[in-house]
C-alpha cells in the first residue's frame, strides 16, 4: 500500500475496497456482497475477504455503501431520559443487537416527548442518511408527536401506547404488575398498597392497571395509589406515609429504586420486611439481589427488547410496501421471588 511522508513519520491510506480484494484473491464485486449480501457468497470466500478486512482494518465508505445498496448501515435511535435505569437498559439492549447486525446507531437523547422535539430528533437523524429510526417513547405525551411522522419513513417504537401507527416492542407492564400483585395475595395478605410512578408515563399507568386488575378480580379493598417520580427519595417519601400504618402488610413499588426508599422507611419505622410487610419492586435492576433484604421483583428482558426492535425494524427496511402493518412484539416479564416477601403473619 501506498505510504504518505512527512518528515520522519510515515502514514498509511486508509484501505480501500480494491486492496481488500487483492489480498483476498477476488474482485471487487465479490468484497462488496460480502459486506452486504454475505448469505449470497461461499463460506470459504467470505471468510477470505473478511479476514483481509480485519487485517487491513477496512471501513467502508458511508457514501460509497448508499450509492451500492441504497442503504447507510445506520440506524438512528431516538430516546428520552437515559439517565432511568429502564431507558437507558433498552438503548443498550438496541445497541448491542445492532452491533451484532454490523449497524452503527445514532442516538439523539431528548429532554422532553412532544410534537416539537420528536420532530426535530426525528429532523436531525433523517439529515444523517438513516436507514430507519427506532424511537423510545414511554411517555404518553409522545403520541402526538408519533402520529406526525411522515409515513415512508421506517420507524420502530418502544415502550410505547399500543395504539400508536407503527411497529412496536415492548414488555407487558400490566401483566408484571399483575403477577407482583398475586403474588402478594396468595402469601395472605388482604390486599396490596402500590407506590406508582409517574402518572404520564405509559408504563407506569400500566402496572397500576395491573394492581387494580389482580385485585378486583380477587374482590379486595383497593387502597389509594401514592404518586412517586421513579426515584428511592420518592419510595422513601411516600414510605414514610405508609409505614406507621398498622393495616400495611404488602405494598408493590412501581419499580426498584423506589422500593429501595421504601424499604429504608420501613426500617427507619420498626417494620420488619418481611416479618410485618412485603415488599415488591419492577425492573430487577443488578443490585436487586443485594438489597436489604433481597428484594422480589419483577424483570424485564432489555436485551430482548432491544432484540425484537431491531428484527422489526429489519423486516420494515426490507419491506417498505407494508407501510400500514403495525406487528406487535410483547414480551411477557418474569417474577423473581426473593427474601422481601413472606407470609402474612
Amino acid at each position: 500500500m501506498e505510504e504518505i511522508r512527512s518528515g520522519r513519520t510515515a502514514e498509511r491510506r486508509p484501505a480501500v475496497m480494491d486492496d481488500v480484494a487483492e489480498l483476498a484473491g477476488v474482485s471487487a464485486m465479490t468484497v462488496s456482497r460480502v459486506l452486504n449480501s454475505p448469505e449470497k457468497v461461499r463460506p470459504a470466500t467470505r471468510a477470505r475477504v473478511l479476514a483481509a478486512v480485519r487485517e487491513l482494518d477496512y471501513r467502508p465508505n458511508l457514501a460509497a455503501r448508499v450509492l451500492v445498496t441504497g442503504r447507510s448501515g445506520v440506524l438512528g435511535v431516538v430516546s428520552f431520559d437515559t439517565t432511568l435505569y429502564g431507558p437507558a437498559s433498552t438503548l443498550y439492549g438496541i445497541e448491542r443487537a445492532a452491533r451484532e447486525h454490523d449497524y452503527v446507531i445514532s442516538i439523539v437523547s431528548l429532554s422532553a416527548l412532544n410534537r416539537k422535539s420528536i420532530g426535530e430528533g426525528v429532523d436531525r437523524l433523517r439529515g444523517q442518511n438513516v436507514d430507519g429510526i427506532i424511537i423510545v417513547a414511554p411517555h404518553e405525551s409522545a403520541a402526538e408527536g408519533l402520529r406526525d411522522l411522515p409515513p415512508e419513513l421506517p420507524i420502530v417504537v418502544v415502550g410505547a401506547a399500543e395504539d400508536l401507527p407503527f411497529p412496536l416492542a415492548s414488555v407487558d407492564h400490566q401483566a408484571g404488575a399483575v403477577r407482583a400483585t398475586r403474588h402478594l395475595l396468595s402469601l395472605g395478605h388482604e390486599t396490596v398498597r402500590h407506590l406508582a410512578g409517574p402518572a404520564n408515563w405509559v408504563d407506569a399507568h400500566a402496572r397500576v392497571t395491573g394492581w387494580h386488575e389482580a385485585l378486583t378480580a380477587e374482590g379486595r379493598e383497593i387502597p389509594e395509589i401514592l404518586i412517586g417520580d421513579w426515584s428511592a427519595q420518592s419510595g422513601y417519601q411516600l414510605g414514610k406515609l405508609i409505614a406507621r400504618d398498622p393495616e400495611l402488610t404488602a405494598v408493590f413499588a412501581a419499580n426498584d429504586a423506589m422500593a429501595l426508599g421504601l424499604l429504608r422507611a420501613l426500617r427507619e419505622a420498626g417494620r420488619g420486611v418481611p416479618g410485618e410487610v412485603s415488599v415488591v419492586g419492577f425492573d430487577d435492576v443488578p443490585e436487586s439481589p443485594y438489597f436489604s433484604p433481597p428484594l422480589t421483583t419483577v424483570r424485564q428482558n432489555f436485551g430482548d427488547i432491544g432484540h425484537r426492535a431491531f428484527k422489526l425494524m429489519l423486516d420494515r427496511i426490507g419491506s417498505p410496501a407494508a407501510d400500514g402493518a403495525r406487528p406487535r412484539r410483547i414480551i411477557e416479564p418474569e417474577l423473581v421471588v426473593r427474601e422481601s416477601t413472606g407470609i402474612r403473619r
